[in-house]
């Protein structure tokens, strides 16, 4: 990916994006509201409402790639991807869900791009070179369980592991990882439950033992 096409450029305000720096106003971006500043971005501003916005929640997004492609290089090139697209298509946000909701949609979409070209539907669960590891200053058994965990979410099936990375992990309400999947809301509360038993099989043993809080909810109602 060129230098001019990277967010990093494109949306922090370094190269072409900028353009004049006369038509930026002396507001403090930092104040707005999300939903304000892409209203600022889409009016025209040289990019620098929408590279509050990357800073804001870049982060968050490649955690969500990250745990969607168990690739850290995946990752990376999704997330890119995913905010270049934003960036340019600002317009078609209409307002009708969180600025954060749509942008997981981008990137989920981004990922699930990625991997199909890739040809990759998840990594080897033993494959653990390419996985976001542990701080070093973690707990020794915290540690473990993390690895234990991201290895048997890429043994998920794809749905489930959205369900679980968006609703689990990431703290989206089922309705907007509804929004963020374009399924039923009954779809995503059976994907989490599913996903959730086949999680706790995987990572505590036959009985669930070892994280047995998960996958205890009965099993709501709704599609596969």
């Amino acid at each position: 990916m060129s230098a001019d096409q990277r967010p990093g450029s494109a949306l922090s305000g370094e190269g072409d994006a900028v353009g004049d720096p006369a038509l930026v106003d002396a507001a403090d971006v930092g104040e707005l509201t999300d939903r304000e500043l892409m209203a600022r971005h889409v009016r025209g501003d040289a990019g620098v409402a929408f590279g509050e916005l990357f800073r804001r929640h870049r982060d968050r997004m490649y955690a969500v790639a990250m745990r969607t492609t168990s690739n850290r290089e995946l990752a990376a090139d999704a997330v890119q991807e995913a905010f270049i697209s934003a960036f340019r298509r600002a317009d078609a946000y209409r307002g009708e869900a969180a600025v954060t909701t749509w942008l997981h949609r981008i990137v989920v979409n981004a990922c699930l791009d990625r991997l199909r070209r890739e040809k990759v539907a998840v990594r080897r669960a033993g494959d653990l070179g390419e996985l976001d590891l542990p701080d070093p200053r973690d707990h020794h058994s915290a540690a473990e369980a993390r690895l234990i965990v991201h290895a048997a979410l890429a043994q998920l099936p794809e749905g489930q592991r959205l369900a679980l990375v968006l609703v689990d992990m990431q703290g989206l309400s089922v309705a907007e990882a509804a929004v963020v999947l374009g399924v039923a809301e009954g779809t995503v509360k059976s994907r989490c439950f599913r996903g959730r038993e086949a999680l706790a099989e995987l990572v505590g043993g036959p009985d669930g033992s070892r994280f047995k809080n998960l996958g205890s909810e009965a099993e709501p109602q709704g599609a596969p």
